[in-house]
Order: C-alpha cells, then structure tokens, then sequence
C-alpha cells in the first residue's frame, strides 16, 4: 500500500475546542491513520501528524484546512514560534511506494485548493517554483506582520490564490520534503540571548551545522528558553551530535539542559545512532524494532 504522510502547521495551539473540530474535520472518513496532534500553548501551535494512501491524504487535508481557515483568525493571533498564516505550513512527505512526482501532485492539488478558497499559497521545497522560495525560512521571513507589504510587489506573487494581503488567513506554505526531525531542547534559564548564542552554534546559516535550522525562544509559561530546531537530512546531521553540542554550549555559560522534544513522526533510522552512540550498541539492526 502506498502511504504518504502529512504535517499539517496551524496557528492555534490554546483553544482546545477549535483543536478538537479540526481534528474532527481531518478523520470525518475513517481513511486515515492519524499519529499525533501536538499543540503548545506557548507557540499558539498545533502539528497535526498523519498518514495513509495519497488521495486520502489529500481530501482530508483540504477537510482540516479548510477547519483552520474558518476557525482561526490570524489578525489576533500571537505567539512564540514564527507563523504566517491559519494554516501556516503543510509538508507532504513520501513515506512507503510513493515517488516524489506523485507526492508533488498532492501538494499542488492542496496548493490550488487553498488558493481558490481565497488563501495565497507558496510552494516550497521540492514543490518551488523559484530557487528563492525553496526554504521556508525565506519565504516566511517577516512573518504574518510583514505579508501585507510583501504582498504589494511581484517578486512576492504566490503561486496560487490571490496577490492580496488576506488579513483573516495570512498566507500559507505547502510542498515535499525530506523527511525531517523537529527537534527542541529546552534550556533552565530565561535569558534569551543565551539562546540566541547557542543558535549560532549549530544553525548551518551562522557556521554551525549544515542540515540545521534553528531558533531561539522564549517560554515565559516555564520561565525557560527553547532552541526549536529542524534537523533537515539526520543522515549529515544526526540527533545527538546536535545535542551534545547544546549541552557543551550551555554548560559553558553556567545552564543546564532541562529536557528535550521530538515534534511529530521519528524516521525510525534517526534513532539508529542515537542509540549506538548512547547505548554503545554498535550492531543493532533496525529490523530488530517491533
């Protein structure tokens, strides 16, 4: 059976009722396998996680988004973690017998979806259409508070829906990608520049590791500061060669580590040096895991 898995971003992680028929809106058919709904009060985020065959990725998809963009209104939305839109990004991911050509077609059905609900929509990644719009973070830099100037000029035209600023919706992000690890380690100070510091240790776009983004925030519910990462290929880049780092940075400047979070589905390969480098067990077969 093919399977196509999906992480859908959407900006409210605090009402749990709005979570809740959205939720409800995704699994109406019974066609999917839903993994995990991950809401954090302090990001005003919910990572709704699921898989199944591509159509019905694709339906339910519509169904959820469609959820958020009646349910959310982003002219009062803050929080944490950066966002440009209700339904702010939605990766697709080929999981099992699904090529990325196939998986491209579900993301630019979804894309010309939102956009004729009257939702501007970038595609990013494999899906871009401009080499400046493959990253995320290029596309979204600004955030929701920027979109309306950005929204003014043609370099800034999304690739489906209106060339407006949709004050209601914002503006969202869809395309393919590798399978990545969301990854946060949270830090036992509310000092942000501490964090901010650590950051540039390890994001590959100020020196530290290539297949590293990151960023540093502020969880004033905890009284703690969080390096929110995504580890964008673990196979460069794995898990615990990015933790030992911020453990080593912030030790050195007096901090501990508080504890740590893995957002969403695990490829189960990442874990495989985790565990050697942890465990010691340096012949551990992944078909071993049941």
């Amino acid at each position: 059976m093919k399977v196509l898995l999906a992480e859908v971003n959407v900006s409210e992680g605090r009402n749990a009722d709005s979570i809740e028929k959205m939720r409800s809106a995704l699994m109406r058919d019974g066609a999917i396998r839903l993994m995990e709904v991950n809401s954090d009060k302090d990001h005003n985020r919910t990572v709704f996680t699921y898989s199944g065959e591509p159509q019905a990725i694709l339906e339910g998809t519509k169904r959820l988004a469609k959820s958020a963009i009646d349910l959310i209104d982003m002219k009062v939305h803050s929080g944490a973690h950066p966002r440009m839109g209700a339904v702010d990004v939605v990766p697709f991911i080929p999981a099992r017998d699904v090529s990325n050509e196939e998986a491209l077609e579900i993301a630019r059905a979804f894309g010309k979806f939102l956009g004729e609900l009257g939702v501007p929509v970038f595609y990013y990644e494999e899906a871009a259409t401009r080499p400046e719009r493959k990253s995320l973070v290029d596309i979204r830099k600004g955030e929701y508070e920027a979109l309306a100037e950005k929204m003014k000029t043609e370099t800034w035209k999304p690739d489906e829906g209106p060339h407006a600023f949709v004050a209601k919706s914002g503006a969202t992000v869809t395309g393919v990608r590798f399978p990545l690890v969301a990854f946060n380690v949270n830090l036992a100070t509310d000092d942000l520049d501490v964090g901010k510091q650590i950051v540039k240790a390890v994001r590959g776009a100020t020196g530290g590791y290539q297949h590293v983004r990151a960023i540093a925030l502020a969880i004033p519910g905890k009284k703690m500061v969080q390096v929110s990462m995504n580890l964008t290929n673990y196979t460069k880049t794995p898990i615990h060669r990015v933790f030992e780092t911020i453990k080593s940075e912030a030790e050195s400047r007096g901090v501990r580590v508080v504890d740590t979070e893995l957002v969403g589905p695990i490829p189960v390969m990442a874990l495989e040096d985790v565990m050697k480098f942890y465990l010691r067990c340096y012949h551990v077969s992944m078909e071993q895991l049941y």
